[in-house]
């Protein structure tokens, strides 16, 4: 592959390769002496897997450091990246944009931005920064699964990361020619079908794609969904907020992030806790998907396979965490206060007594290897495509054998259905129910 527009290319591989790839693009320019700094801006949990993949793939000199600790022991690693062989420094987004200035100073030639979906809006400031970094690079790569997630408006931030000249450096110019605004107040963006054509035209033009089915044999996949019954008493809790949820709305403004706020307390409920306004405290109102998922783990064990699970809320793995050691299960976990992941993941895949992985959606859906199972547990999803998605692929990828198989745990007649259903859809969710209530359709109802 070479690289186009002043070497800017989107490398779009779905759930595998994009780091080898990048390790072999920034080989040969470094033998072609056409680079000699090289920036990896990566979300913080997955730092560690460029290390590792450098040294299993990199077939060349270099020297690789991870900035990491306070701001101070960052910039002095920084001043030491000055060596004669390749100098390759990783760094998190929220670093790159507060250590901005020193990073421009140090004069990446190439610069990598994995997982680049995370610059999709274009007014915040690890936005702001990379536009500004990647205008002075001569090399740039942006790296996703997921170029688009909900909106096709994502694309302009990370293109202007790698080639203003493709969709032109201000966001509103694009948005007018290429999109209508619609709904309340005019707040969403729907693509013009007159100006689909372009836009795809443009999107490919810097761009390589490469899928699961094309560059790997990897087995098939099966989505099954577990209706759960939540116990009376929960689903008066449940049918209670929602017409107090619906109430709410209709005393104040209707936006997309009131009624996903709305929608929180219901999804926390169906996995079975809710907070106490009073007390601050979490109550657990209902043990019925604990107890689906209790029947899972028999299976599982019964056959000697191992699980994943994931969940969105802290309670509800702490809760899933209980079970298992209740059962005397030997397990490993990621949350966002986790900090061993590598260790967590290794225990995992190599400890036959680790039967299961617990993991948080937002914080084990990157960059990390789940093969030993072949079996996940959505035990409650967020809104996000990109999560979505990504950790789906933590164990239908690269090393997996057998079909993939996974489990839904949904609530009969709650949220968690529509949920899963703008997810498989790929449709938005918040605007999806804003819609509903501006047709007079209560949006948390079933």
């Amino acid at each position: 592959m070479s690289l186009k527009s002043r070497g800017a290319a989107l490398l779009m591989e779905m759930g595998t390769g994009k780091s080898l790839t990048s390790i072999a693009i920034t080989g040969a320019l470094s033998q072609a002496g056409s680079i000699q700094r090289v920036l990896i801006v990566a979300p913080l949990s997955i730092l560690g897997v460029w290390e590792e993949e450098f040294q299993k793939f990199a077939a060349f000199p270099y020297a690789l450091a991870v900035l990491s600790g306070s701001s101070t022991k960052k910039l002095d690693t920084l001043r030491h990246m000055n060596g004669t062989a390749l100098q390759v420094v990783v760094v998190n987004y929220e670093s790159a944009w507060r250590l901005e200035k020193a990073l421009t100073t140090w004069h990446p030639d190439l610069i990598i931005a994995d997982e680049g979906h995370k610059i999709k809006t274009h007014n915040i400031a690890a936005s702001k920064a990379m536009h500004r970094m990647g205008a002075k690079a001569s090399y740039r790569l942006l790296l996703t699964g997921t170029v688009i997630t909900n909106k096709a408006i994502d694309v302009f931030s990370q293109y202007k990361f790698l080639n203003p000249a493709i969709y032109g450096n201000s966001f509103y110019a694009f948005r007018n020619r290429y999109f209508d605004m619609v709904g309340y107040g005019n707040h969403t963006p729907v693509l013009k079908k007159s100006m689909e054509g372009e836009l795809t035209e443009k999107l490919h033009s810097i761009s390589y794609r490469a899928t699961k089915a094309e560059c790997l044999d990897l087995p098939e996949t099966t989505d099954v969904i577990r209706q759960i019954e939540l116990e009376p008493a929960a689903l008066r809790i449940y049918r209670g907020l929602v017409k107090e949820s619906y109430a709410e709305l209709a005393g104040g403004e209707v936006t997309a992030t009131n009624i996903l706020t709305r929608l929180l307390r219901l999804s926390q409920l169906t996995g079975g806790f809710l907070g106490n306004d009073e007390t601050a405290a979490v109550e657990q109102v209902s043990a019925a998907k604990l107890s689906a998922l209790e029947d899972i783990l028999d299976g599982a064990v019964a056959e000697g396979k191992k699980l994943v699970i994931i969940a969105r809320f802290i309670p509800e793995i702490k809760a899933i965490c209980k079970l298992l050691e209740k059962r005397g299960l030997g397990y490993s976990c990621i949350t966002g206060e986790v900090k061993d992941r590598n260790e967590q993941v290794a225990r995992f895949q190599k400890e036959p007594e680790v039967m299961a992985f617990v993991g948080q959606i937002a914080t084990a859906g990157l960059g990390i290897t789940l093969t030993a199972a072949s079996t996940m547990v959505f035990y409650s999803l967020d809104y996000s495509m990109s999560n979505f998605e990504q950790t789906k692929a933590r164990i239908h990828r690269v090393g997996q054998r057998m079909p993939c198989t996974y489990l839904y745990l949904v609530a009969r007649g709650t949220v968690d259905e529509k949920v899963l259903a703008a997810l498989e859809s790929k449709a938005d969710l918040a605007r999806t129910l804003v819609d509903d209530y501006r047709s007079g359709r209560n949006p948390f109802a079933a």
